[in-house]
């Protein structure tokens, strides 16, 4: 997968780390006090998405301590949004990272079918 911002690719998973790590900035915090909500916006078609920070409402700090940990579950939401609706913009076909049967012989990676 690649990302959206820079030259990096990898699997899904390294892409949600690299985002993570490389392009915080990308995740807003919005509101105040008990009305304070992340938000991230998709780079390919600009459908944003956002979300209420529920568990620290009413905890002034609770965003400075996990601001990191709600970036990466905006992130989480970004990658399988891309995943499933940009899959042509980040140069891999939507498969899970091991295991998954390819969809044109129903294998899995690593295994072959034996004929006799």
């Amino acid at each position: 997968m690649n990302c959206p911002w820079c030259e990096f690719s990898g699997r899904p998973r390294e892409l949600h780390a690299h985002l993570g790590a490389s392009h915080p900035e990308t995740v807003s915090f919005e509101g105040t006090g008990s009305r304070r909500r992340y938000s991230v916006t998709c780079p390919y078609c600009d459908a944003g998405y956002q979300q209420a920070i529920k568990p620290g409402l009413d905890d002034p700090e609770f965003l400075e301590e996990y601001c990191q940990e709600v970036r990466l579950v905006a992130f989480d939401m970004l990658v399988n949004h891309i995943l499933v609706e940009h899959e042509e913009d980040v140069g891999q076909r939507q498969t899970s990272e091991v295991g998954t049967a390819d969809a044109t012989t129903g294998s899995t990676p690593g295994s072959q079918a034996h004929r006799r």
